[in-house]
């Protein structure tokens, strides 16, 4: 059997009424704390739009000023709608699910988010339409600074076509941050046929090795690892399937450079002008940049730290020459971790938990596959946060 098509998954697709229906822990992995300004910008959510989200994640970067921002699988927007106040009213935020009835509630609540936050102007738009077809869905190409996705690559079977797109419409520093699932191996089709294994996200799990040839290929730079956790299975039938195969929710940070010669390796200071980040700023697993110390970095981050939107944080200066004609140099001797597995084990975090204050967590929007029925299921608690009546791609 092959993976399920795009017309499968579409049609299978059920809804998921609580945490009990879960088979493992992968939309309840904890990652780093929200910060103050994140939290009180989740707070002024309309409640229909935050009771209609399901999961313990959220996939907000840092430096977000005034970009442009299109979040991959919206669901009713509530990332969105805190996205808004965080670019601010020069800023835009898109939106675009494959479900019509979840756009239908986002938009159901323009005007009054745009009254709360005081914005004389709209800056965000929802779309009801595929991950795959950007282009079709009427998004023009280079035209965002920053792509985001919590949990959803990883069920759309053509992830190399979805990875294209979100290329295509990036401009040129731009990037994608991305919390997904990754499998410790290529998967065998048991795994990939499997309907409940798609459905809690691990069946269209993507070998971790893998991401990195995509990014490759699409043009993008290498993988930027920046957070990772265990993903436990909490079903003995679904183990035994599973077998010798591990998965981790894990958060990426994928580039769009300019096709400009290779920056050289060097010296940087963060100034601390980042809101919310002035005391460090934290790009990935490897390098933590604390306001006023020198770091020496590679040549692919340099590039990165220039030609992004991070380039107004930092001081560049070049190695003195006495280092490049050999002293001794504390980048040569750091081993960079890329292997997500890796430091899900160096982080000890083997227990994830949820709490509603983490970011980052796969996934922010539960999906649940089903051939059988799931209207006999409980319904929703009202009050909890985590929760969501509708498949959000």
């Amino acid at each position: 059997m092959a993976a399920p098509s795009p017309a499968e998954i579409r049609r299978d697709v059920q809804v998921l009424k609580t945490t009990a229906d879960l088979q493992s822990n992968a939309c309840v992995t904890a990652e780093r704390p929200l910060l103050p300004r994140v939290r009180e910008a989740l707070q002024n959510v309309h409640e229909e739009v935050a009771l209609r989200y399901y999961g313990c994640g959220i996939a907000i970067p840092e430096c977000l000023e005034n970009c442009w921002i299109l979040d991959l699988g919206c669901g009713s927007g509530r990332d969105c709608y805190a996205l808004s106040q965080l670019v601010g009213e020069k800023g835009h935020v898109t939106g675009i699910d494959m479900t019509e009835g979840q756009v239908e509630v986002a938009k159901k609540y323009l005007d009054y988010h745009m009254e709360k936050f005081g914005f004389q102007t709209c800056n965000v738009t929802f779309i009801h339409g595929c991950l795959e077809k950007l282009a079709q869905a009427g998004i023009p190409n280079e035209s965002y600074d920053i792509a985001i996705s919590n949990c959803v690559i990883n069920l759309v079977p053509d992830k190399q076509q979805v990875l294209q797109e979100v290329y295509q419409v990036l401009k040129p520093g731009g990037e994608l941050y991305f919390s997904d699932v990754y499998a410790s191996l290529e998967l065998p089709e048991e795994i990939k046929t499997h309907t409940i294994l798609w459905g809690e996200c691990l069946g269209g799990a993507l070998y971790w090795k893998s991401l990195a040839i995509l990014a490759q290929k699409l043009g993008f730079c290498s993988p930027r690892l920046v957070t990772a956790n265990f993903i436990t299975i909490q079903n003995k039938e679904l183990e035994s399937i599973v077998g010798d195969c591990r998965f981790v929710s894990a958060t990426f940070r994928l580039f769009k450079l300019s096709k400009t010669g290779p920056a050289k390796r060097c010296q940087v200071i963060y100034n601390g002008g980042i809101t919310g980040y002035e005391k460090e700023l934290i790009l990935d697993a490897n390098f933590t940049f604390k306001k006023g110390e020198i770091v020496e970095v590679d040549e692919e981050t340099a590039a990165i730290l220039k030609n992004s939107r991070f380039a107004q944080g930092f001081v560049f200066r070049p190695i003195e020459e006495m280092l490049e004609l050999g002293s001794c140099s504390a980048l040569k001797s750091k081993v960079l971790i890329t292997d997500p597995f890796k430091l899900a084990a160096e982080s000890g975090n083997r227990k994830p938990s949820c709490a509603p204050d983490v970011a980052g967590g796969c996934c922010g929007k539960k999906r649940i596959y089903s051939r059988k029925s799931t209207a006999e299921k409980s319904p929703p608690q009202v009050g909890r946060e985590l929760k969501n009546e509708a498949y959000s791609f």
